[in-house]
């Protein structure tokens, strides 16, 4: 469900169908330089730091579905199910804040339970 479409959902599901894509040189023209990302793992400054924490797990992504995605003229929520090569359900969302056409803040949510379940299972 998409509920209206404002230029920060628009942007919201652009970089998502592109790190999702696993386009990753794509979905970091969305990114900000000083990009702030709230993460279950803790807090990730900057576009190089974020494209680290980014990268990885869009490549080992293999489907994606959008929930929801609401916002407004600078912010977004999308909601999203994930599958990957360790988890094969992996809901996540992601609350962004968009500022001259780029992505300067996100808040991202998921559940890190699972992957160390299937990081130790691999042990």
């Amino acid at each position: 469900m998409i509920s209206n479409d404002s230029p920060a959902v628009r942007l919201a599901l652009n970089y998502f169908h592109a790190w999702t894509g696993k386009d990753i040189d794509k979905a970091m023209t969305y990114v900000a330089d000083d990009i702030v990302c709230q993460a279950p793992a803790g807090r990730i400054e900057g576009a190089a730091a974020y494209r680290a924490f980014l990268e990885p797990f869009s490549q080992i992504v293999t489907g994606a579905t959008m929930l929801a995605a609401f916002g407004d003229e600078g912010t977004a929520l999308v909601m999203y199910d994930t599958s990957s090569v360790p988890v094969a359900d992996a809901p996540g969302a992601e609350l962004v804040t968009i500022v001259d056409g780029r992505i300067t803040q996100s808040r991202f949510i998921f559940d890190r339970a699972p992957f160390e379940a299937a990081r130790a299972a691999a042990d």
